[in-house]
């Protein structure tokens, strides 16, 4: 996605919030935006998922967008399930595949007991997970985090640091911004900073390793058939044929989990036959 001397002010007469804003990410970037609160990096976020438009400049997109907001309001009249099945519909998910993802997202970050609940009787903490759930069943091209970190317990806190990398690894750009400097660290690929003037620039961010230099996983699966691989997978892995139907796959270990995830939930069905780390002995996994 792109954003070509975009500025954003409210009002013909209004401060300028963002003025002169370059900023490209392509697909399976990570990229966090800084600056100190009020900056008009919230502003910079809804820009980019199409919340608002620009004043000058354009935005281009390669397709739909989900986002999460800094404020999640709860008082809608749905209750969790039937919310999250009508943001799927309008990502253009069926309603069997909208209910389906929804119900996973729900059991990923442990709340499936609340699907029925009216969203204004969660607490915030398990509002705040449907919020972020919403963004991540339709699997966007372009996925925006706005401070939706803040709120979570720590395990759902990690469960949205592998949805982002997941997404990245599977082609997706995402863009967050967070408080906590150690969010994503080794996987961000980018990182720029607002600055007081409206203009934002490069900022030094920890970089992923090279999968050369870092470990890798080795994931040998048995696809039935011979059918082809889901395309893409997360963290783009190297592919051997083995014997028979058998597949080997070398990724990151950062992404291996993602990987796992995806073979085993998605289509077709594979039967994982080991998981070593590369270079450990066979009777290692």
């Amino acid at each position: 996605m792109e954003l070509a001397a975009v500025g954003k002010r409210y009002g013909c007469g209004g401060r300028w919030i963002l003025r002169g804003v370059d900023l490209a990410a392509g697909p399976g970037e990570l990229v966090r935006i800084t600056g100190p609160n009020g900056s008009g990096k919230s502003t910079l976020l809804r820009l980019a998922a199409g919340i608002e438009r620009p004043s000058t400049g354009r935005v281009v997109r390669p397709g739909p967008a989900a986002y999460v907001p800094e404020r999640f309001p709860p008082a809608l009249p749905f209750d969790a399930a039937s919310y999250l099945l009508r943001v799927g519909r309008v990502h253009g998910l069926s309603a069997q595949r909208a209910r389906r993802r929804a119900g996973e997202w729900l059991d990923r970050f442990g709340i499936a007991d609340r699907a029925g609940t009216p969203l204004s009787r969660l607490s915030k903490g398990t509002c705040q997970k449907v919020a972020v759930a919403q963004a991540l069943l339709a699997e966007a091209r372009v996925l925006v985090l706005d401070e939706a970190w803040t709120g979570l317990d720590p395990e759902a806190r990690a469960v949205l640091d592998e949805a982002a990398a997941e997404r990245a690894a599977a082609g997706g750009t995402v863009l967050f911004v967070d408080h906590d400097p150690a969010r994503l660290a080794g996987l961000t690929s980018a990182a720029y900073l607002v600055g007081a003037d409206g203009g934002i620039r490069a900022v030094e961010h920890a970089a992923a390793a090279p999968a050369e230099d870092g470990p890798v996983m080795e994931i040998e699966v048995d696809v039935p058939d011979g059918a082809p691989l889901p395309d893409p997978l997360p963290g783009t892995p190297e592919r051997t044929a083995l014997a028979g139907t058998a597949v080997r796959l070398a990724v990151p270990a950062a992404h291996s989990d993602a990987l796992l995830r995806r073979l085993l939930l998605g289509r077709p069905a594979v039967r994982v036959l080991a998981v070593r780390r590369r270079g450990a002995a066979e009777g290692d996994r």
